[in-house]
């Protein structure tokens, strides 16, 4: 069998498609967001992949007797949007498209769909204050990139739900945020986290109530300027960053004051066996964490089948 190679997925050069991808996710993921039941930790507003893209799942409206859902298709390079009575629509996808004709393209087939939805008009933790409907400067969609960028979370997803398996304790779906445009899976001890100041924001209140251990990949920005995996553990124990990680070309870099172990996706790229080293690296900063937070491990470890 011919072997696969994971894509050349960069962020350096391609900043601007990154962001104009990370904007219609975000108008998408926000009339979820309004139109969707609260689950905890914010797990009813994301994203998830699937074989063609990018999908938000059903949608309730009309009282709950109808549900639609919004997906991201990269292999047409299209926008859909398909509820339960029969009805789907469509927006085209392509460079030059602006997040303000995005934006207005998908409202105007909600109206008409008869999907009664309001949402916050402005981005979200991107250092952008104007709103989705007046940001026109911003249209670079770039079908490679979008292809690229699917494949790469697609097979992240695999590895990511083959990880979560392992373990019994309260496990989220893994997920895309559109938030932070990073796709997720975190495991939970069943203690509360001590409770945030009050200032903290409102995201980080719900999201943060319990022990957790997090395991992510985004795609770069500013700050991390190429893609990447991650884990951190919350609240952090002490010593965590002097811990051992696998692969070897992995390590921990200082986040908002905290430790966060680091496997750069190019730094995968080069292993000989990719899903092996990500899940080792998981398994590694997992274990880190969980040990030093006091974590009952085995208790927490699913065995094999033959060993039930």
């Amino acid at each position: 069998m011919e072997k696969v190679s994971l894509p050349d997925l960069r962020y350096v050069g391609f900043e601007k498609e990154k962001l104009t991808l990370h904007l219609f996710l975000q108008v998408v993921g926000k009339i979820r967001l309004e139109l969707t039941p609260r689950k905890n930790h914010w797990w009813y507003i994301t994203h998830y992949l699937n074989q063609q893209g990018f999908t938000t799942g059903a949608i309730p409206f009309n009282n709950g007797f109808s549900s639609f859902s919004i997906d991201f298709n990269f292999i047409e390079h299209q926008l859909e949007i398909a509820t339960s009575e029969g009805d789907f629509e469509l927006v085209k996808l392509e460079n030059g498209l602006s997040v303000s004709d995005f934006y207005t393209e998908v409202f105007t087939i909600l109206k008409t769909l008869k999907i009664d939805v309001n949402i916050v008009d402005k981005p979200f933790d991107l250092g952008i204050d104007k709103k989705f409907s007046d940001i026109s400067e911003i249209h670079h969609y770039n079908k490679s990139y979008a292809e690229r960028l699917w494949k790469t979370l697609l097979w992240a997803d695999g590895v990511f739900k083959e990880f979560g398996g392992r373990f019994y304790g309260k496990t989220c779906p893994v997920h895309l945020y559109w938030h932070s445009m990073d796709l997720a899976v975190t495991r939970f001890s069943g203690k509360k986290a001590p409770k945030m100041p009050a200032e903290a924001r409102l995201s980080d209140k719900d999201a943060y109530t319990h022990e957790c251990i997090s395991f992510g990949f985004w795609p770069g920005d500013n700050k991390v300027q190429e893609p990447a995996f991650y884990s951190y553990t919350f609240p952090n124990p002490e010593g965590l960053e002097n811990q051992a990680l696998q692969p070897k070309s992995a390590s921990w870099e200082m986040n908002n004051g905290s430790p966060m172990a680091i496997l750069t996706y190019a730094n995968l790229r080069k292993e000989e066996n990719p899903k092996k080293a990500l899940l080792n690296f998981m398994e590694s900063a997992y274990q880190a964490g969980a040990e030093l937070a006091g974590w009952p491990i085995e208790d927490l470890k699913v065995p094999d089948l033959d060993k039930l």
